[in-house]
């Protein structure tokens, strides 16, 4: 049976965000946050100040290294919570306004300028990243936290109880932020391939719902096992769900087209095959490939055996190409 553990470490390596990256985006970040503070209490200094707080991968630390295109840029999102805090409901201004005035606030903030998307403001940098500004309303007498949807209604949403369920599932499912790195990973790959795949949110869900552990403590078996689980339930008929697990308790598969769904699950059946083979091969080397095929070439196999079990001579292949978008 290949053991391919060592090339899984080796790859989480090369995927989790460096410190200095991370550096880099909070300082784009205390930036952007400056520039939102100035502007509103410049023009609006009579009105509830901003209030800000981190949200999504950076602040779950899932984040992960960017995939270089041919340019040299790695795109990827970082998210950012606006937050209007008020103990009297009727302080609440509409939807667009807080959309036309945060927009206000940063659309000349980079030379890539800003979009407003509907579900937040979106601040576009040079290198390919951009900073997603979600606003929210937070009544504090009912300690209400209030997503400000262009497309939607005033709803309930607070991420603060999402970090706080990851932490928690972090402390009580092994590598459990290992394995969410590995599935984000997964799906950006697929991305860089033109293929629309589930969000790094939804993947977060998915991972901890089919999660398993295993005895000898391998990323690919439990990689294998997890794929597994998620394939054989998600393909029932009926049972193609993803539920939040804090309020409002959605289901994040609701808009998903049958397109978009059996294409997820297409994915998601090659992958779960090319696991199962990848950990009954007797080659080590054979089994990093199968794994390769799914991760891309960020994931090197120039470490692994190309030897039968039992034989006497191997070889060392699949050394990463430099020069590769992936290096």
């Amino acid at each position: 049976m290949a053991n391919n553990h060592e090339q899984f470490k080796a790859f989480h390596d090369a995927i989790k965000a460096t410190s200095t990256r991370r550096k880099t985006l909070k300082k784009n970040r205390d930036a952007l946050r400056d520039k939102i503070k100035k502007y509103f209490k410049d023009n609006h200094s009579d009105y509830i100040q901003p209030t800000f707080y981190w949200q999504g991968s950076y602040a779950m630390h899932t984040l992960l290294n960017p995939i270089k295109d041919e340019n040299g840029l790695g795109a990827f999102d970082l998210d950012d919570g606006v937050y209007f805090e008020s103990d009297d409901i009727n302080d609440r201004k509409s939807i667009d306004w807080y959309h036309q005035e945060v927009y206000e606030a940063v659309k000349d903030h980079t030379e890539n300028g800003a979009d407003d998307i509907d579900p937040c403001v979106r601040v576009q940098y040079a290198d390919g990243h951009h900073i997603d500004l979600a606003i929210y309303f937070l009544h504090t007498t009912e300690d209400k936290t209030m997503l400000a949807h262009r497309l939607e209604p005033w709803h309930e949403s607070n991420p603060d109880e999402m970090i706080a369920w990851f932490s928690d599932e972090c402390k009580s499912k092994t590598k459990f932020r290992e394995l969410v790195r590995f599935m984000k990973a997964w799906c950006e790959y697929k991305r860089s391939e033109g293929i629309k795949m589930p969000s790094g949110c939804i993947m977060s869900m998915l991972t901890s719902e089919y999660y398993q552990w295993n005895d000898e403590n391998r990323y690919d078996i439990a990689m294998r096992d997890i794929l597994k689980n998620m394939y054989d339930n998600l393909s029932k008929e009926g049972h193609f769900h993803c539920w939040r697990p804090v309020e409002p308790g959605e289901d994040l598969f609701d808009n998903y087209t049958k397109g978009r769904k059996d294409t997820f699950l297409k994915e998601l059946k090659s992958f779960k095959e090319d696991a199962e083979m990848a950990i009954a091969s007797k080659n080590q080397h054979d089994g990093c490939v199968r794994w390769q095929k799914h991760f891309g070439d960020r994931f090197s196999c120039s470490t692994a055996k190309d030897v039968d079990e039992g034989a006497s001579q191997q070889r060392l292949s699949g050394t990463i190409n430099k020069n590769s978008q992936y290096a």
